[in-house]
């Protein structure tokens, strides 16, 4: 039986990639960032898949926006370890947003932050799990990047610089890991279907990148699948980017006018 770890698997997107390995057999693993969210989230995983073996771990990316938390990722590994868990697959799904982050106006720490969870924290979880997968023959690592590495948003200067760099260390990856049998891709959404839009309907009513080539955006569910993608099918590609974006990134201007 394999497994996969998800890390922000508490809400949104990464709850609809644990239903997606889970209804697929797989034994899951998922992290969160706190103990009541987690144990919340088991619940209701447990509720709907009661024949799933699926654990969760709370664990946060820094001890303060200068620090990845290192020692939490290797106390996670060791725990999985001692219970003889091998982790088969790693999605790297959790984030910082960096909303509220304003150019010219923010303490540099705050830029510091989003890099250190979104790329530093994100390749120490990717060491510890892909010295494990050489030991046993191979793995998958999937990140969850986004089309604002390529496309600039306003006021978003720390995130879109995160998921650059992060494409960039999973393609280096993906060269230096292929020897082992570890293969590096990554999912690139575009707005996705969240608990935002239920609080702040009338804003993505207007939302210029909700007005998709498709007409629609994705929910959660598309992500799923294409990180199901990477993990099931994908055996002789590494060094790839799926972007789920209803077609954003092949346009130059939405068209606002489109019903």
């Amino acid at each position: 039986m394999k497994t996969v770890l998800i890390t922000g698997a508490c809400i949104n997107t990464g709850v609809a990639i644990v239903e997606k390995f889970a209804s697929e057999g797989w034994n899951v693993v998922f992290t969160g960032r706190s103990d009541a969210k987690v144990k919340e989230a088991l619940k209701g995983y447990k509720d709907k898949f009661p024949d799933a073996d699926i654990k969760g771990y709370s664990l946060d990316s820094l001890l303060d926006d200068r620090t990845v938390d290192e020692k939490a990722v290797a106390e996670l590994f060791s725990d999985l370890d001692e219970k003889g868990i091998f982790i088969d697959t790693l999605v790297l799904n959790a984030a910082d947003q960096g909303l509220g982050i304003t150019a010219l106006k923010n303490p540099l720490t705050d830029f510091m932050r989003v890099i250190n969870t979104n790329v530093v924290w994100n390749y120490c979880l990717s060491e510890y799990a892909a010295r494990r997968m050489i030991k046993n023959g191979g793995g998958n690592i999937i990140f969850i990047n986004s089309n604002t590495a390529y496309r600039a948003i306003p006021n978003r200067i720390a995130y879109s610089a995160s998921k650059g760099g992060q494409l960039g260390m999973m393609r280096a990856m993906a060269l230096d890991f292929g020897k082992y049998n570890i293969r590096v891709n990554a999912v690139l959404p575009g707005m996705i279907r969240t608990d935002r839009w239920e609080k702040d309907p009338e804003y993505y009513k207007n939302v210029p990148s909700r007005f998709t080539p498709l007409g629609d955006v994705a929910c959660g569910s598309d992500i799923a699948d294409a990180v199901w993608y990477f993990a099931a099918h994908a055996r002789n590609t590494t060094g790839a980017e799926l972007v789920v974006d209803g077609g954003n990134m092949i346009q130059l201007y939405p068209d606002l006018k489109r019903k």
